[in-house]
């Protein structure tokens, strides 16, 4: 007697994207979350970090990490510490990310093309006052919206592909300074998905002691993305920016 196995019931895309936004808030309010992040300390040309002695006496809900980067000036390695509060007013202040509803038409297929060879892009930075830092941008992605044709750049975060595009809604429903996209790899090495729903706010947005990259020219696009987070929430008049 053969027995035939159920077929698995199909994955509705708009529960996908509820579960991703209760995820985002889990790790936004976790105690190394975005909103925990209080201090970000450099040290002198020359001495590293040390996270187990910058950790003595502080409070219990505290955690320290370490951290580097190039001098804008020099080219040197500096090296820094990140101070992180389970307990900082802005995990006991927020209230949630205000997001667009999900929309499927912010879907969207595009054209990967792999570039050979480690091709560096000049990003901005919020903190660096105008100065720019070369980042990995292993591909290009091109993509029609609006009957406009866009070759984006985005960088290599970890192995993944991070966008970090602006639209006419910054400044005004979202985040001014631009919002991250992770960019979806397919079985066709030559496509990804750009799936706008899940568009966020940076982590410059919920804590002011991060150096978030700003969107290049090309990354601009012509249209509001009206898709995705649009900006913390938070109560009593607080803000995540000082």
């Amino acid at each position: 007697m053969s027995h035939s196995s159920a077929s698995p019931a199909p994955v509705d895309p708009r529960q996908e994207w509820e579960a991703w936004c209760a995820g985002r808030l889990r790790a936004l309010t976790s105690p190394t979350g975005n909103l925990a992040l209080v201090e970000t300390r450099w040290l002198p040309a020359g001495e590293h970090a040390d996270a187990e002695a910058a950790r003595a006496g502080q409070p219990a809900t505290v955690a320290v990490t370490t951290l580097s980067r190039t001098d804008l000036a020099t080219g040197e390695p500096e090296h820094g510490l990140r101070f992180w509060d389970a307990d900082a007013p802005a995990i006991r202040h927020f209230e949630g990310v205000d997001t667009f509803p999900y929309d499927p038409a912010w879907v969207l297929e595009a054209a990967y093309t792999p570039v050979p060879g480690a091709r560096r892009i000049a990003f901005e930075h919020i903190r660096d006052n105008g100065g720019s830092r070369d980042l990995v941008v292993p591909g290009d992605i091109t993509l029609t919206v609006d009957g406009r044709a866009y070759t984006l750049s985005a960088f290599d975060d970890d192995g993944t592909l991070l966008l970090v595009f602006g639209d006419p809604t910054n400044g005004d429903t979202t985040y001014g300074a631009g919002r991250f996209l992770f960019v979806e790899r397919t079985a066709d090495e030559g496509r990804v998905v750009l799936d706008f729903n899940r568009a966020f706010v940076p982590p410059c947005g919920f804590s002011d002691q991060y150096n978030c990259p700003m969107p290049p020219r090309q990354n601009r696009f012509h249209l509001a993305v009206e898709a995705g987070e649009k900006r913390p929430v938070f109560r009593d008049g607080f803000l995540a920016q000082h």
